[in-house]
């Protein structure tokens, strides 16, 4: 039977499994409380089924895993992060309603009612547990002891021995249980097995819960809360009723007062309102965009010019062991950049680092780089400069050799200088080929994480914020602090602040694109 028969018998049992995966694992995000996300899944499946198992679209297999792959892990977070904006989801507004409502239901607190004295009995490898109403004594007469024994219970046999016992336990009447209990175990063997004691929760027939209270009794456990209403819970002790506010995304009483754990809830455009109208939180954020627009820009403009004049002047033939100097200064772009970023920030220490110590030997000054907000700033265009200008100077020497050297040569007949060279044949011919690099490295460094946080951390902090910014943040920095190290922990403001600079962005590799269009020779 050759290879192509044994495709054919395998293909449909082979379709039928992969086609049950693909369903349980949709299933599982449906069960998980995202019926929308398992509908996106179920289509993508479906839609995979429909281009590998029909002749109809055929031209799109080989598409289909990269256009897939795209919409997974690029369209995916980008639209699950949007919807995060339109959310007030944080640390304090995690869960879900529901599940929220059922977190606050599920808490327990020591009740006041009846205490049982408990003692343990063997039963084979088991034990049984024998409660009795604290207070009762069973020696007096018959009549007094059978009216104890109707409150006196006894659980199932448990492996008070395993390291994880059932957390709710049935009991029974004493009256009602056809058994002969053992003579109890003594308080020393009761002690040692207090750990497993203590993880019970006894349901005594009457419905009350019962927990380990101490060395010899058991006590009730009662709810805090009980459901009311929709949408409505009580506190159990005091009768004070709490209401779900599906605008805030609290349980909230009739004081303001809200319980904890939040619930996550729409709140429309109410992130992106706050960048704007919160007057605390407009103040750091429309400086921190404006310096990270300004430390983009700047970055490029020094590392633009640094990288061209070296490679102008790396490409003056007369300059002896060109290539050595050419090596060296590419070698910062070879350093991999988290290494020389903390290189940097041991060099700039204000009281050890070598910057400080040679400035103070030659000027007497020991400049304060990481609590001066100027002079961190200063800090890090110098150290981005480092790393940035070898890239700029190798594609610059690249297309300086793509200059016809008659241009020069002409040039020199016309007595011009190498300043008229560079401004008049030089700059006019590199200068387009190379704006859409410069603008793919503005867009990069508007989003150059790894520098700010090795180098300041956003530091010095701005004073008098609800929400950690600090005078070197940049914005994905910022967002990083606000997501990840705020005590609220704000991932809705994030993703908003996300958001925005998605955008920002996008419209700057459309102007890349377009710019490339331009620059596009014409077809003849």
């Amino acid at each position: 039977m050759g290879q192509t028969d044994w495709g054919r018998i395998l293909k449909w049992p082979v379709t039928i499994v992969t086609a049950l995966a693909c369903l349980y694992v949709v299933w599982g995000i449906y069960l998980s409380g995202q019926p929308l996300w398992a509908l996106l899944a179920l289509a993508l499946v479906a839609l995979a089924f429909y281009i590998y198992l029909t002749n109809v679209a055929f031209a799109y297999r080989y598409l289909f895993p990269g256009l897939a792959g795209m919409a997974v892990f690029v369209v995916f977070p980008i639209l699950y992060t949007m919807q995060i904006g339109f959310t007030n989801y944080s640390s304090t507004n995690l869960l879900a309603f529901e599940r929220a409502t059922a977190y606050l239901l599920e808490q327990t607190q020591p009740g006041e009612g009846q205490l049982y004295t408990f003692s343990v009995h063997r039963d084979g490898t088991e034990f049984r547990l024998r409660f009795v109403p604290k207070g009762e004594d069973e020696e007096e007469d018959p009549d007094k002891k059978a009216q104890v024994e109707a409150h006196t219970y006894l659980t199932p046999a448990l492996a008070l021995i395993a390291p994880t016992p059932p957390e709710e336990i049935k009991a029974v009447r004493l009256k009602d249980a056809s058994f002969q209990l053992n003579e109890p175990l003594p308080l020393s063997d009761v002690i040692k097995r207090r750990d497993v004691l203590s993880r019970l929760r006894i349901r005594l027939p009457d419905g009350a819960l019962v927990v380990y209270a101490g060395v010899r009794e058991f006590g009730p456990l009662e709810r805090v809360f009980k459901k009311t209403g929709d949408d409505e819970l009580t506190l159990t002790k005091t009768g004070m009723v709490y209401k779900a506010n599906h605008a805030t995304g609290f349980y909230e009483n009739a004081q303001g007062e809200h319980l904890q754990p939040g619930f996550k809830v729409g709140i429309g455009i109410g992130n992106y309102a706050r960048m704007i109208n919160d007057p605390e939180f407009r103040g750091p954020f429309l400086k921190i965009f404006l310096w990270t627009v300004t430390f983009a820009a700047l970055t490029v403009l020094f590392t633009l010019a640094v990288g061209c004049t070296l490679a102008v002047v790396l490409n003056w033939e007369a300059l002896r062991f060109r290539t050595g100097y050419r090596t060296l200064l590419f070698l910062p772009y070879a350093v991999p950049g988290f290494i020389s970023i903390l290189v940097f920030k041991g060099l700039f220490n204000q009281n050890l680092g070598e910057i400080n110590l040679a400035l103070n030997a030659l000027f007497g000054i020991k400049p304060s780089w990481f609590a001066d907000p100027f002079l961190a700033k200063c800090m890090i265009l110098i150290v981005n400069t480092w790393l940035g200008y070898p890239y700029i100077m190798v594609l610059c020497t690249g297309l300086i050799k793509a200059i016809p050297g008659d241009l020069y040569e002409a040039s020199a007949i016309a007595g011009a200088k190498p300043l008229t060279n560079f401004f008049r044949i030089t700059a006019p011919l590199i200068i387009k080929p190379l704006m859409p690099l410069l603008i793919a490295s503005f867009a990069f460094n508007f989003n150059n994480f790894v520098l700010i946080a090795l180098l300041t951390n956003g530091r010095p902090d701005f004073l008098n914020t609800r929400v950690p910014a600090g005078t070197t943040d940049i914005l994905v920095s910022y967002t990083y602090r606000i997501a990840f190290q705020d005590s609220g922990q704000n991932f809705g403001l994030a993703a908003a602040i996300s958001t925005v600079i998605f955008f920002l962005v996008a419209l700057l590799s459309m102007a890349n694109l377009k710019l490339l269009r331009v620059n596009k020779p014409e077809a003849r």
